[in-house]
């Protein structure tokens, strides 16, 4: 006896069941059982939830109008060593509301290459050098300022949307390597419900540049 059809929600993850949320609003229906055996729709959608978490956390940490030693704590620094993040290489600490200040003695060899880094972050920011300890002016909040910061989440959610399309892809070649084992309909559907996944994911990431931009320009 075949096994009945059910809605593709059965396959919202725990986590976002506990939040009350996530639960896939779809009009494709798909046998579970035989879905699990293909590929797991819950991990899929996992991965696309940590992409969206990913711009969040990046949104709080870099796009700010006020800026924050954390603000630079994750400036990526390409270092002979490979890259690094600037807090792992330097003490970051905040002088006046006007400066902060990252201490690179004990590594003075990668201070060249974190001054590159702190100037081309995207943030506005013209750093300025004594021996070892790098002095980072804060921008006065102009609205010049404000658009830039705007640019640069317009920048992170376009990043975002290529790992969205990397996750999708990943799962749409797992699908291919499944169609000698099921019908051209059954790997149809869920092509259908991975790409609406998807659509739905960039349209919540549409969503929070959204609200960072009213939050920039006020």
């Amino acid at each position: 006896m075949a096994s009945p059809a059910v809605p593709i929600r059965s396959f919202a993850t725990k986590k976002a069941k506990a939040k009350g949320r996530g639960q896939f609003q779809t009009r494709v229906n798909l046998n579970a059982a035989l879905v699990e055996d293909i590929i797991s729709l819950e991990e899929v959608d996992e991965e696309m939830k940590s992409v969206v978490e990913a711009l969040k956390d990046n949104f709080n940490k870099t796009v700010n109008i006020r800026t924050s030693p954390g603000s630079l704590d994750h400036i990526t620094v390409v270092t002979a060593d490979g890259k690094l993040a600037l807090n792992q290489i330097g003490q970051i600490s905040m002088k006046s509301p006007q400066l902060i200040l990252v201490n690179m003695a004990s590594f003075p060899e990668c201070t060249a290459a974190a001054i590159k880094a702190i100037r081309e972050s995207g943030m506005n920011l013209n750093p300025e050098v004594e021996g070892t300890l790098i002095r980072v002016p804060i921008p006065k909040v102009t609205r010049e300022h404000r658009e830039m910061l705007v640019k640069l989440a317009k920048q992170n959610t376009n990043k975002a949307k290529d790992s969205l399309r990397k996750v999708r892809t990943n799962a749409m070649n797992k699908l291919k390597k499944s169609k000698d084992k099921v019908s051209e309909d059954t790997i149809r559907l869920i092509e259908k419900q991975i790409s609406q996944m998807a659509d739905d994911t960039a349209a919540e990431l549409d969503r929070h540049l959204a609200a960072k931009t009213k939050e920039l320009l006020g």
